[in-house]
């Protein structure tokens, strides 16, 4: 006789399965009795913002342009730049300085100041301001308005102020221009991925100038104190070879006459290595589309349109 099963006496446990779910909807009720909903502000992501909005905010108008205002603050700023370059410019023309030197002066205490609120409210709106401040455009904004400040100590030191055309380089981020920044991207790619190559080719145009101007010393030296030496000859290859021949130096030899056009030959030859190495890797490289977004952690740009996370510190963007 076989002896019945449990099932068959008492009915037996329930299926596994509606176990599982009677334990997971009583600990589902018990967790909704006991937790607080999540804040509005922490968006979908369920990650605790790491600034006040308005340090947010002002972090998007002027890191970023994908607003109104910060299309403008960013058209503004470029604007203050160009005024800023000018003026200093003018004012070393000898005739309007004296003209008008308390008008350049003024400008320039009015673009120093702005410049300076500019720079310290960008230091408040990043995560790690010493990160930006060490780094490129940080080290430029901070020297564009130094020596104003500093020549209140040293005349003259405003003529340093030139330096605020470097930060013209801001221009990809000001204009927006999604497509530029992504060909930018993709030639830095092209540029490492073909680096071995161009190292060859540059080792390879050494080699030819080396040899070409211990040629021409030996041929010219005798004859022509512009090939006094092998270096001041490489000199010459080099000048010859990039076609721009400025003409301080020239073979009066019949045979350097010879090898220098056997060398811009060459020259013509080699300027479109490069340029193939590049191009084919152009055709291999594989498009992304990035957006102009900055990095709160790390201020860095080109990330993709869909990216959530900075590809580079993995900060939530």
């Amino acid at each position: 006789m076989v002896p019945p099963r449990p099932s068959q006496v008492c009915g037996g446990p329930p299926p596994v399965s509606q176990a599982c779910r009677g334990v997971r909807d009583r600990l589902t009720v018990m967790a909704a009795q006991h937790t607080k909903p999540l804040p509005p502000e922490w968006g979908d992501s369920g990650i605790a913002p790491t600034s006040a909005p308005w340090r947010h905010r002002l972090h998007e108008i002027l890191f970023e342009a994908d607003t109104t205002a910060g299309k403008v603050f960013d058209f503004v700023l470029l604007a203050a730049i160009l005024l800023s370059t000018l003026a200093v410019m003018l004012e070393t023309v000898e005739h309007l300085d004296r003209d008008y030197h308390a008008l350049f002066r003024s400008a320039e205490w009015v673009f120093t100041i702005l410049f300076t609120v500019e720079y310290l409210l960008r230091l408040i709106c990043v995560r790690k301001p010493l990160r930006y401040a060490r780094s490129f455009f940080g080290i430029v904004d901070l020297v564009a308005v130094l020596p104003t400040y500093i020549s209140l100590l040293v005349p003259g030191a405003q003529s340093v102020l030139i330096v605020r055309t470097l930060r013209l380089l801001r221009i990809f981020r000001i204009l927006k221009l999604a497509r530029m920044i992504d060909e930018a991207a993709e030639l830095r790619r092209a540029l490492w991925r073909a680096r071995g190559k161009i190292i060859v080719f540059a080792f390879t145009v050494v080699t030819v100038v080396s040899i070409m101007g211990a040629a021409m010393y030996l041929v010219e030296h005798s004859y022509n104190d512009g090939f006094r030496n092998i270096p001041q000859s490489m000199y010459w290859a080099i000048i010859t070879m990039t076609t721009v021949g400025y003409g301080d130096v020239i073979p009066v030899t019949t045979l350097g006459k010879l090898l220098t056009s056997v060398i811009i030959l060459i020259g013509y030859a080699m300027i479109v290595v490069p340029t193939g190495f590049v191009s084919a890797e152009f055709v291999h490289a594989k498009q992304h589309p990035v957006t102009t977004q900055a990095c709160p952690e790390c201020m860095k740009y080109g990330h993709d349109a869909d990216a959530t996370h900075c590809k580079w510190c993995g900060a939530v963007l």
